[in-house]
């Protein structure tokens, strides 16, 4: 029987002591040295777990994994990526004539088939196939657009494995492994935190439209992006295991209704309804008439044939290609051409988040000068305490609008820039021409009032009404 047991030494060394942990594996009455694979946890229980208590559960350190390590853990937990069923596209092809729509209209080709309409038959057999290789070539060449896309978008990750930093694809990322994140990386894996800070634009996850400021002890999430910052990481969790993954997949199984098979169905439903009515008016006259049941028969499927809208799925596949197409040049990709016609069905969008459904992008749209200063001034200001390479969303707003209007400040020089800290509030610049120099602060208004001491009374006061109205 195989187990691990831990065993802790006491070494007194010049009156100094020093605890230390030694994991063994114990097999058949020997000890041998083995490496411990750690357990699948929730992301979640890491946010109050210590980082010692981290290294420990994930049987890491801050100088990473062996090659070793990180092949029996690659093992055990797979790639670090969301895995995709094999597709059959024969079977994809197939399922095309299996459903609500398919089925009413397999039914009149039988009925046609039975009756020796066999050129009926035969034309709503065309229309069901033009209906299935429209939605099945559309849903192949996104699927060709989406896996190029994957495949140019590779993240990149930079791993502490055998003591050295190195470059490998983020998919072999495996729990335990140490990693650096910087500006502009998109994270790779739930992580956490072991030094550094980070300014984390967590909208793809959240909706949250402004970035979210974590430190030491922190946990971030795969598909964030940095916007300011450099950390060191140990990963916690990769695939599936992520909050990203988990909620990809809570996507997968999702199995909505369709709102076009809806209305169609609606469509058939009372047109069946007026068929079956009519099938029996005609049955009731032709039992006073004394007319065959043959002819009786072939009334009542000629009336159930007209109820089912043979032509339409076809009419609004096609349609629906037609819009996918538009979509595409405004660099819209649709993998499934049934959620145009659901997303243009919707009557009320319920949202929490600003930034779920905006561009996610800051603007100015107004300024509001006091005493001698006039817009230009202002604006002036505010982009001399800005650096673009920083790619502060705020900083890159009042940037890219400074340029927009023809301000010109290529003649200062910034000698130095402090990052906006939540802690003071605010951003600061140190900005020199013509051999002079001052200082430019930009941040809260209410830190910036109070950094203007002493002020005229009317002033503050008007500049706390124009907040409150804000």
């Amino acid at each position: 029987m195989t187990f691990y047991e831990t065993i802790n030494y006491i070494i007194d060394a010049n009156n100094l002591y020093f605890i230390i942990k030694q994991s063994h594996r114990k097999e058949k009455g020997h000890i041998m040295e083995a490496e411990y694979l750690p357990d699948i946890k929730p992301t979640s229980e890491y946010k109050n777990v210590t980082l010692e208590n981290t290294f420990d559960s994930l049987n890491s350190s801050e100088n990473g994994l062996t090659d070793n390590e990180a092949t029996n853990r690659l093992n055990k937990f797979g790639y670090n990526e969301l895995v995709e069923k094999k597709r059959n596209l024969l079977l994809e092809f197939v399922q095309r004539y299996w459903g609500p729509m398919p089925w009413l209209l397999e039914l009149a080709m039988g009925l046609s088939f039975i009756l020796k309409h066999y050129l009926e038959g035969i034309i709503i057999f065309i229309l069901l196939t033009i209906n299935a290789i429209i939605g099945h070539i559309h849903a192949q060449g996104s699927q060709k657009a989406i896996d190029l896309l994957k495949k140019k978008l590779a993240i990149k990750a930079k791993i502490l494995r055998n003591g050295k930093w190195i470059e490998k694809d983020a998919r072999e990322l495996v729990p335990g492994d140490v990693i650096v994140i910087k500006l502009g990386d998109i994270i790779p894996a739930d992580a956490k935190i072991i030094e550094g800070e980070l300014s984390v634009d967590e909208s793809a996850l959240t909706g949250e439209s402004m970035p979210v400021n974590v430190q030491l002890s922190d946990i971030i999430y795969s598909g964030s992006i940095v916007k300011q910052g450099e950390a060191k990481c140990i990963i916690v969790n990769t695939g599936t295991n992520t909050y990203f993954g988990k909620t990809a997949n809570l996507v997968k199984i999702a199995k909505p209704k369709s709102h076009q098979q809806q209305i169609m169905m609606a469509i058939v439903k009372y047109m069946m309804y007026l068929a079956i009515v009519m099938s029996m008016l005609i049955f009731i006259y032709a039992l006073s008439t004394n007319i065959g049941i043959l002819t009786i028969l072939t009334f009542a499927v000629i009336f159930l044939m007209g109820a089912i809208p043979v032509a339409l799925p076809a009419v609004l596949t096609i349609v629906q290609a037609i819009g996918a197409m538009e979509l595409v040049k405004k660099g819209v990709l649709v993998t499934r051409l049934d959620s145009i016609e659901d997303a243009a069905s919707i009557d009320v969008l319920c949202l929490d988040k600003t930034g779920t459904i905006t561009q996610n992008k800051l603007s100015i749209t107004d300024y509001i000068t006091f005493q001698q200063y006039n817009k230009e001034d202002v604006i002036l200001m505010a982009s001399l305490a800005s650096k673009e390479e920083g790619m502060d969303i705020i900083d890159l707003a009042i940037i890219n609008y400074a340029k927009s209007i023809g301000i010109n400040f290529t003649a200062y020089k910034q000698l130095s820039y402090t990052p906006f800290n939540p802690s003071i509030k605010r951003t600061e610049a140190i900005i020199e021409i013509n051999k002079k120099r001052f200082k430019v602060v930009k941040g809260a208004a209410q830190i910036i009032i109070s950094l203007c001491q002493p002020m005229d009374k009317d002033v503050i006061d008007k500049a706390n009404k124009i907040i409150e109205n804000f």
